[in-house]
């Protein structure tokens, strides 16, 4: 690769993604020790750049530690693929210089050098960039260090740093360490962090709840929402937000009429001092508006006062910076909730705490859902009516179900809590039942009906696939459904019966009692249920083959076990196939932008995202994606069938977006689970961890995919006689359009 044009991409890279970067800099994880997953491809807080190269922890090479990052090249590359393992740090630091170190270790890299990468930025431009490039180091080596060193000033924001290849073969990288003027930096101590006045409890005590101090409680919410992500006082992270709800709540709960409450809420907005600098914003297009912050709340004499108004439009005003205490923005620009406390030793989190809960979801769903305008209800009323749920929780199991409860009203199929909660596990598992049945259950025609025999079931099983499932332990299907729908998220209904079918046939019984129509006859048996652990699975693992060749010249890819190296082989054999199915019925990404290129004839614009911002949040505005394909002369020139249905999500229903935009492509089966965008991840007290959409997605012309899902151009779904009969029904049917020769 051209190294001035190696240079300039990753400079135009690093502009784009990291205008408004960030990280938690209460851990570098230079030495690549901490990951969260084991099945993450790299460590926490680092990512990848660039496109082709395969990126992953190596446990068994390393410098030092437990692990290291190995870069590969693909078997086939362009001139503009690289590889670069990469993190980010808020500039918080003081000096004139600043150097990078870092081990590396290389094998037969050829045609394209190795390097460190230094970048600094400022708010709107780079003030520094070294790659090595220039050094030309090639071949092969064991374990040294390298380091690049750069001019340092208080006008850098942003410090990037990352080890790159841009040739052939093999790098690993372990051990970074940065320095400014010769010495180490350390992650920046926060005020914040040093108050513990509520680490054993929020002190608020149990209290009356009348009409009116729930209208109070939701005024205190919105407003400590308001000041939480608008005030620069609060990004700075000179004050713990969620103790300082705490300290205002208790005063707010002990007052009676509404013009003492708005004292207090006064005298405490006064507390985080002037506004001294107003933002100048650029001028936005209205067209790319997607939609603005609901601040009309912030007007309202009537329930605030007149001189709260004046104050939170001040602030509105204010001049915010890129750096926040409690919120970045990762290289995807979807936003990362930092320092959000778990406060895991609270299993059962007391009144405060529980409140802090509804109030840290309500604001992040207020200022960063980017689908905020689909939710059908008045998301302010919603805080209100949720406020008792939530105070009236008697216990662990009650506050998690009203936590899901209120997840469910985004209607947001990423938003659930997340499996690694081991004591949320623990008590959900009590709650749907620790034993299950070993059959898999899909709704088709509306009915339960099983799909699949998993686990090593006993041999005594009388329960068959295609089998109707009517009443479990006395309680029938539909009824179930109807108490399971007001905690089950998902985006439409369709994806709310595939997640009540995960876990439909469970039981605190070892014995479960099922009804079940079987070839025409009612039957019920007592059924031995499969004992679950806390990482339980209700479904199957599809083990099929990435590719194959169907009978007369047809390729066929499972897309979840598709990798991407394995492309240039894969398009190799079926260059001249007279189509290629490409079945999205999983769970996969990774892959849009490369198999695209083999696709399509040209570049293509198939989408454009929504992000909200640092200077207004809230305000979400339309991006366009970057296009998809090339100039290919040699594209794939057959029919390509895309298979899809409720499974496909996320990332399967944005590769449609996608590959849909192919000459000859056509999409069949049902429409798919609707949350398309990356997820941001945050915590809520009690050890819960939640998560949402935290990208918008979008065609070209703004038309929605969040909720409707990618609707197929030909409809079709399995028939209970397909299943019994053993049929891949929506299979067949790709077969049949890529054989008609019309």
């Amino acid at each position: 690769m051209n190294k001035t044009f190696l240079a300039f991409l990753i400079f135009i890279i690093a502009s784009v993604a990291f205008g408004q970067a960030g990280l938690n800099t209460s851990e570098f994880n230079f030495g690549f020790e901490i990951i969260t997953s084991y099945n993450q491809n790299l460590p926490d807080n680092w990512f990848q750049w660039g496109r082709g190269y395969n990126l992953s922890i190596d446990r068994f090479v390393k410098h030092n530690g437990k692990n290291s990052v190995l870069l590969q090249s693909p078997d086939k590359r362009t001139r503009d693929d690289f590889g670069c393992v990469a993190s980010r740090i808020p500039a918080t630091f003081e000096g004139k210089e600043i150097e990078l170190k870092a081990f590396m270790k290389m094998k037969d890299v050829r045609d394209g050098p190795i390097g460190l990468m230094l970048r600094l930025d400022g708010d709107s431009v780079s003030l520094g960039f070294d790659n090595m490039q220039q050094k030309n180091i090639q071949g092969t080596s064991d374990w040294a260090m390298y380091s690049v060193k750069l001019p340092y000033s208080k006008n850098v924001k942003t410090i990037v740093i990352g080890a790159l290849l841009s040739g052939t073969g093999q790098l690993w990288v372990d051990d970074f360490d940065l320095l400014i003027d010769g010495k180490p930096i350390k992650p920046k101590e926060y005020k914040a962090d040093k108050d513990n006045e509520f680490d054993e409890g929020s002190k608020i005590e149990a209290f009356i709840l009348t009409e009116e101090k729930i209208n109070d409680l939701k005024i205190l919410g919105i407003v400590w929402g308001f000041l939480k992500y608008y005030h620069p006082t609060v990004a700075k992270g000179d004050i713990n937000w969620d103790y300082e709800l705490f300290r205002v709540m208790s005063k707010v709960l002990k007052c009676n009429p509404k013009d003492e409450r708005n004292k207090i809420l006064s005298e405490w907005i006064n507390s985080l001092g002037l506004i001294k600098e107003k933002q100048n914003l650029f001028k936005i297009d209205e067209g790319k508006i997607k939609f603005m912050p609901d601040l009309k709340w912030t007007e309202d004499e009537s329930e605030l006062g007149k001189d709260i108004p004046v104050k939170l439009k001040e602030i509105k005003n204010a001049k915010r910076v890129s750096i926040n205490y409690y919120l970045n923005y990762e290289k995807s620009l979807n936003p990362i909730f930092e320092r959000e406390d778990p406060y895991e030793s609270m299993t059962y989190p007391d009144i405060g705490f529980r409140l802090l809960s509804l109030y840290r979801y309500w604001n992040i769903i207020q200022y960063y859902f980017p689908y905020k305008n689909l939710i059908e209800d008045d998301w302010k009323l919603v805080l209100r009516d949720f406020i008792p749920e939530f105070v009236k929780s008697n216990n662990a199991l009650e506050y998690r179900i009203a936590v899901l409860k209120l997840i469910e009203k985004i209607h947001d199929t990423h938003a659930f809590i997340r499996e690694n909660d081991r004591f949320l596990d623990s008590v959900m598992l009590d709650y749907f039942g620790k034993y299950a049945v070993p059959c898999q259950i899909s709704f088709i025609e509306n009915k339960a009906v099983i799909t699949d025999i998993q686990f090593s079931a006993d041999s005594t099983l009388q329960l068959k696939i295609g089998d109707i499932i009517e009443k479990i332990n006395g309680e029938s299907v539909d009824e179930i459904v109807e108490r399971r729908l007001p905690i089950t998220v998902a985006s439409n209904y369709s994806t709310k019966l595939r997640n009540i079918a995960y876990d439909i046939l469970r039981s605190n019984s070892e014995f479960v009692s099922i009804t079940y129509l079987h070839h025409g006859q009612m039957k019920t048996d007592n059924v031995k249920g499969v004992k679950l652990g806390i990482n339980y699975s209700t479904t199957t693992k599809i083990q099929k083959k990435p590719w194959r060749m169907l009978d007369n010249n047809i390729g066929y890819l499972y897309m979840e076990n598709v990798k991407e190296s394995d492309l240039p082989n894969i398009m190799k054999n079926f260059q001249n196939c007279k189509g290629i199915i490409l079945d999205h019925r999983c769970r996969f990404g990774g892959l849009a932008f490369t198999l695209s290129e083999y696709l399509m004839p040209n570049p293509i614009q198939f989408g454009k995202y929504s992000q909200t911002s640092f200077e207004v949040p809230g305000m979400f505005v339309f991006r366009d994606y970057r296009p998809v394909g090339k100039n290919n002369l040699d594209y794939f020139k057959g029919k390509i069938i895309i298979i899809v249905n409720e499974i496909t999500q996320s990332a399967g229903e944005f590769h449609t977006m996608i590959f849909k935009k192919a000459p000859k492509a056509i999409v069949i089966g049902s429409t798919t689970a609707g949350a398309d965008g990356n997820v941001s991840y945050f915590n809520l007290p009690g050890g819960i961890t939640a998560r949402i959409t935290g990208l918008g997605v979008y065609y070209p012309d703004g038309g929605e995919t969040q909720r409707i899902g990618i609707v197929p151009d030909i409809e079709i779904k399995p028939t209970i006689k397909g299943i019994i009969e053993g049929r891949d029904e929506l299979l067949e049917k790709a077969i049949q359009i890529i054989n008609d020769d019309k």
